[in-house]
C-alpha cells in the first residue's frame, strides 16, 4: 500500500483523459496497484525487428513496461517519436536507473518492423505474435491502462501511458527521481494561434507534406509548451522549445507523411500554461494513390 497516493494521482489524471465510467477507471486502477507483473521465460527482444539481442531489465531499479495490442491504427497507437523523447528524458534525469520493456502484439509483422525503422527506434522491444505477454497478465484493452511504472520485484508502483497523458509522464519522473512535479511557469498566459485547421488537400501518397502553425503570446506571462501530443505517428512537429515571451512568435512546422490513400483527419493537441489549453489543431487531406 506504500504507492497508494501515487497510484490514486495517476487515477485522477487519467478521469479527465477518458471516456470510462469513473467507478471502473478506479476499480481498474485499485487492481493493479502492488501486482506483479509477469514476464514470460522465453521473450526475445529486436531492435527494428533485426537479430535478437541480448537484453535484460530485471536488475533495473524500476521499469517502464508498455504493452501494444494489434487493434485500430498501430502507427497512431505507438506514437514511437514521442516514446523516443520519453526514454531519452528518463535516462537523462535519472542516470539510466530505469529499464524499458515495451511488448508488441503484431498483425502485421512487416508494418510493424518499418514502423521502428521509420521513426530509427534503436531501443530494444518484444515482437510478441503469440501475445503470451498479454496471456500471462491480463491487460485491459484502454490503451490508457496498458502501460506501468514497475518497482524492482515487478510490482506496480503507477498506471497510466505516460505518452498520451502528459500528467502521467511527470509523475513518473516524479516518482523515480523522489522530487515534487515541477511548479515553474505554471502562471498561465493568453495565446493566439493564426488556424487550427491545417488543410494540405489533395496530393500524392507518396510526397509529404509540411505545414505552418504561428503561435503569439498575446499575454504577461512567459507562455511554455509542456507538450505536443499528436493523434497518428504520421505527424511530425518541430518547433523552439524556449518559453515565448510576451506578444513574441514561435512557429509550429508540422510535417504529415500518409501511410495510405484516401482521406484523413488527425489532430495533435498543445499542452501549455495558457488559458483554454490543452489546445487541439487539426490536420486533413486526401492522399491520392
Amino acid at each position: 500500500m506504500k504507492y497508494i497516493n501515487n497510484t490514486l494521482l495517476v487515477l485522477l489524471f487519467l478521469v479527465s483523459c477518458t471516456t470510462s465510467p469513473k467507478e471502473k477507471i478506479t476499480d481498474l486502477v485499485l487492481e493493479w496497484n502492488g501486482k506483479e507483473i509477469l514476464f514470460a521465460k522465453n521473450a526475445i527482444f529486436t531492435v527494428q525487428g533485426g537479430d535478437t539481442i541480448d537484453f535484460s531489465f530485471k536488475d533495473a531499479e524500476y521499469k517502464v513496461v508498455s504493452y501494444f495490442d494489434s487493434l485500430g491504427c498501430i502507427s497512431c497507437k505507438l506514437q514511437l517519436g514521442q516514446w523516443n523523447d520519453f526514454i531519452q528524458t528518463m535516462d537523462s534525469t535519472t542516470q539510466g536507473k530505469v529499464a524499458f520493456a515495451l511488448f508488441f502484439h503484431p498483425k502485421d509483422l512487416n508494418e510493424l518492423k518499418r514502423i521502428t525503422r521509420k521513426f530509427q527506434f534503436d531501443y530494444p522491444v518484444c515482437f510478441d505474435d503469440k501475445d503470451e505477454f498479454n496471456t500471462l497478465n491480463g491487460f485491459s484493452r484502454n490503451p490508457y491502462f496498458q502501460t506501468f511504472l514497475l518497482n524492482k520485484e515487478n510490482k506496480v508502483v503507477a498506471i497510466g501511458n505516460p505518452i498520451l497523458t502528459p500528467s502521467v509522464k511527470d509523475l513518473y519522473l516524479h516518482i523515480v527521481t523522489g522530487k515534487g512535479i515541477e511548479k515553474t511557469d505554471k502562471m498561465e498566459t493568453e495565446i493566439s494561434i493564426d488556424k487550427t485547421l491545417l488543410d494540405f488537400g489533395k496530393f500524392s501518397l507518396h510526397d509529404k507534406q509540411t505545414g505552418e502553425i504561428k503561435i503569439t503570446n498575446t499575454g504577461k506571462q512567459r507562455l511554455v509548451i509542456h507538450h505536443i501530443i499528436t493523434s497518428c505517428g504520421c505527424i511530425q512537429v518541430e518547433y523552439d522549445k524556449r518559453p515565448i515571451t510576451p506578444n513574441d512568435t514561435s512557429i509550429l512546422t508540422i510535417r504529415y507523411e500518409a501511410e495510405k490513400s484516401g482521406r484523413f483527419n488527425r489532430s495533435l493537441t498543445i499542452y501549455a500554461n495558457a488559458k483554454g489549453a490543452p489546445l487541439k489543431i487539426y490536420v486533413r487531406g486526401e492522399a491520392i494513390y
